[in-house]
């Protein structure tokens, strides 16, 4: 069906192939994963199937890839469009209206789908993935996580032959995950071709056929689902693949002197416009820890971020720190954030410059032993914006650690990171979460959060609902929220409310 054959792939403007001498058969109907450290290639790969690769991103290639025995260079985007459906890591790089409806019906109406079509294939996606509560909804209200589900349902709507997947459970939730789970099954119970490039691969546990390690460009080992299964953990860090059965992940947090709660909430809210979307009635924290903030899509963790910073400019409440009252300016010059969507927050015209901008005196041996530490050495005068995903994930946390900020606050850090950069982080946050600092991490991340969390904060419809330290018996908690059945469910709208019809929009 598919057929790679002795392609490299270098990109403009630098010194290295990307890909070098690929060569791979794809059979209809296969789940293949593409997996390997950040940067190995994985998403280039996926570029040369979607037609991304020449036309859209430069360079120098050799070698063919053939599709049903016809070149794909020779294919125009249309027709590749037509059988090749993507979902990109990064969901808002591929939205074109602000409205989620629209959204899903943009490829069927660029394909030229006749308009009673559309409005059928719309509620039937809408119902197979059961994201009829997300109908009609501003793109810009979206968390993250549904972000991901309706770029996910925007190609679903177009029935591509092909599924490319890059990193599509980056930003959910497990109950999100599992949603794709279902729908991954669906999708190879019906003949569809589906391949992936994605760090987290336990929802992918009796689906893939085979998992494609990459290194530096080239595929160097071909694993089954069963030699995937039953890796040592010191292989998982060594090649940075994550776990296929996460109860087998064990806890590595840590047993910390006991520090008392110098921090408080009280009575503190968070607004959007006049709505209220984050109260929380009274809530303590203790230097030194690492507080995983945990919760469904949707649920106010980043609004927690944003308020208790001072990004967000509207709140209420008090922050009491030492005994001492904190406003928002307060907390913002003592707070950094590292957003979900690291580009938002790349600015410089190197990596050096975007780890060390924003503190007055320099470092050099710390940007060095940072840059170390994240494997991001060699790359000190590359721009940001050429780098992986998860290489730009490890410059904002290396930027974080350089700024000497008391709070830190980290939003979904390890997205886009393989399992041993997920260690590296991990052991980077243990090393800075001394006797002055506070550290909160957004994340959907069951690895990471057993790798060096102290303690839990739940929020759920913008409250929190509970509190625990994981080495006091929260470790059982955790692992319930996380791996039992049933998974915790997305929010639907109550009985009461309307789930809203799809409108017209022109069709």
């Amino acid at each position: 069906m598919i057929e790679v054959k002795n392609t490299s792939f270098r990109y403009a403007g630098t010194d290295a192939d990307c890909l070098r001498d690929i060569n791979l058969r794809v059979k209809a109907g296969e789940c293949i994963l593409f997996c390997g450290k950040s940067g190995c290639g994985k998403s280039t790969i996926l570029r040369l199937f979607n037609g991304m690769i020449p036309n859209f991103f430069d360079g120098e290639q050799q070698g063919t890839v053939t599709f049903r025995g016809e070149l794909l260079s020779d294919m125009p985007l249309f027709r590749i469009a037509q059988s090749f459906g993507t979902v990109f890591q990064n969901p808002r790089t591929q939205f074109y209206t602000v409205n989620t409806t629209s959204e899903i019906a943009f490829g069927l109406e660029n394909m030229g789908t006749p308009r009673e079509q559309i409005r059928k294939r719309v509620e039937q996606t809408a119902k197979e993935l059961e994201i009829e509560y997300l109908m009609d909804r501003s793109i810009f209200e979206l968390s993250g996580g549904e972000k991901q589900i309706i770029a996910f349902a925007s190609v679903y709507a177009m029935d591509p032959e092909v599924y490319l997947l890059d990193e599509p459970s980056a930003n959910l939730d497990f109950a999100a995950v599992e949603k794709i789970r279902k729908i991954l099954r669906l999708l190879k119970s019906r003949g569809k071709t589906i391949l992936i490039s994605e760090h987290r691969i336990y929802y992918l546990k009796d689906i893939l056929d085979r998992a494609l390690y990459m290194e530096d460009g080239r595929i160097l080992r071909e694993y089954s689902e069963a030699e995937l299964g039953s890796m040592p953990y010191e292989e998982h860090e060594k090649t940075g693949l994550r776990m296929l059965n996460l109860a087998e992940m064990p806890y590595g947090g840590r047993r910390i002197r006991r520090r008392p709660e110098e921090c408080f909430l009280t009575y503190f809210s968070g607004y959007h416009g006049k709505k209220k979307c984050l109260e929380i009635s009274r809530a303590g924290f203790a230097p030194g820890k690492i507080y995983a903030v945990i919760g469904n899509n949707g649920a106010g963790k980043s609004t927690f971020l944003s308020a208790f910073s001072g990004v967000m400019r509207k709140t209420g409440g008090y922050v009491i720190e030492q005994n001492a009252v904190s406003d928002r300016r307060k907390r913002l010059k003592n707070s950094y954030i590292v957003m979900q969507e690291v580009n938002h927050q790349l600015f410089m015209d190197s990596v050096e410059k975007e780890i060390t901008t924003g503190k007055h005196r320099m470092d050099p041996d710390g940007c060095g032993r940072l840059l170390s530490e994240l494997d991001l050495e060699g790359l000190e005068d590359r721009h940001p914006m050429t780098l992986s995903g998860g290489q730009k994930q490890r410059v904002i946390i290396a930027s974080a650690r350089y700024s000497g900020k008391r709070f830190l606050f980290f939003d979904e850090p390890t997205s886009g990171l393989d399992f041993y950069h997920m260690i590296r982080v991990s052991e980077l946050l243990k090393e800075i979460s001394g006797d002055e600092t506070y550290i909160f991490v957004v994340t959907h991340d069951y690895e990471f959060i057993l790798s060096c969390c102290d303690a839990v904060v739940h929020i759920e419809s913008g409250e929190m609902v509970e509190q625990y330290d994981l080495d006091q018996g929260g470790l059982e908690k955790i692992r319930t929220w996380f791996l039992a059945e049933p998974q915790p469910g997305i929010p639907v709208p109550r009985q009461s409310d309307e789930v809203p019809a799809v409108p017209a929009h022109g069709w």
